[in-house]
């Protein structure tokens, strides 16, 4: 067993040649800093919103997932500061990408509408409000450059990097998860605005989904009672941590260390909901 990654998040082991175990913390980050305190069972939420959505999806595109059962881990993931943080996946040759399906104008790509902008080589009609629907849902690829900063992307440029036919065949899964995700989240009053996704190539050459999948770390999440064209829906996210730091800032420094108890434990109910509201 290797520890192989130290996240904002997870942590990753390498426990074979071909395998490798995921345990998801309860840290939580803002504004690129990891705080001192964490949100308790937040990893253990997100391990299971994501685990839930990789079964689901199966019909669409193998995901990385062996299994997510305790008993099945090596002995050293079987104590109980694990349970339900672990998930044993496969091993794979990740695609230097991450592909972002956005289906309503909002963050970056709503910045450059309002400016008249490409977004990733698209051209936006000016017509669309803050957090209007788009016409129809668009991938926006991104560069990993490395761990914390990416490059936007456009789809020719995609195309450039992996050839014709496996860009397309990454859009084709991408907007088909998109649209199975956002459906079955939109009958239980969610609305997924945009969502990212990473995939990686086994053994065999074969695209493979891996990373996290429809969780409030990797998708925005909306309520749809509440949910408005024009302003900026509240989030299943950690938005309400930014906002506050960004609130006491001092002398361009930020409290990272004085976040109060009440406003993690907060976050925790915002994360336990999202679950509750899409796994039940």
């Amino acid at each position: 067993m290797k520890p192989v990654y130290s996240g904002k998040v997870r942590e990753i082991y390498e426990v074979s040649q071909e395998r490798l175990v995921i345990v998801t913390t309860d840290r939580v980050s803002a504004f690129d800093h990891i705080l001192p305190a964490t949100v308790p069972g937040k990893g253990i939420v997100l391990n299971r919103i994501s685990n839930f959505w990789f079964e689901k999806v199966r019909r669409i595109v193998p995901g990385h997932v062996v299994s997510d059962r305790q008993e099945d881990m090596p002995e050293y993931f079987r104590g109980e500061e694990f349970a339900g943080r672990v998930t044993l996946v496969e091993k794979l040759k990740m695609l230097p990408l991450e592909f972002i399906v956005r289906g309503y104008c909002f963050g970056s790509m709503w910045e450059a509408c309002r400016k008249g902008e490409d977004f990733c080589g698209i051209a936006l009609p000016g017509k669309y409000r803050q957090a209007e629907k788009l016409e129809r849902p668009l991938l926006t690829p991104a560069r990993k450059w490395d761990r914390e900063h990416d490059e936007p992307i456009s789809m020719g440029q995609l195309r450039e990097m992996l050839g014709g036919e496996l860009a397309g065949r990454i859009e084709e899964l991408c907007l088909a998860l998109y649209e199975l995700g956002s459906g079955y989240a939109l009958e239980r009053g969610l609305i997924i605005a945009d969502a990212k996704f990473e995939f990686g190539q086994n053994s065999q050459g074969e695209l493979v989904l891996a990373d996290e999948l429809f969780t409030p770390d990797s998708s925005r999440f909306w309520d749809k009672g509440v949910y408005r064209v024009g302003n900026s829906p509240p989030c299943y996210d950690k938005q309400v941590l930014r906002d506050w730091l960004a609130a006491h800032e001092e002398g361009g420094e930020m409290p990272f260390d004085k976040v109060p108890e009440e406003l993690l434990a907060r976050m925790g109910e915002i994360y336990r909901e999202c679950l509750e509201r899409i796994v039940g």
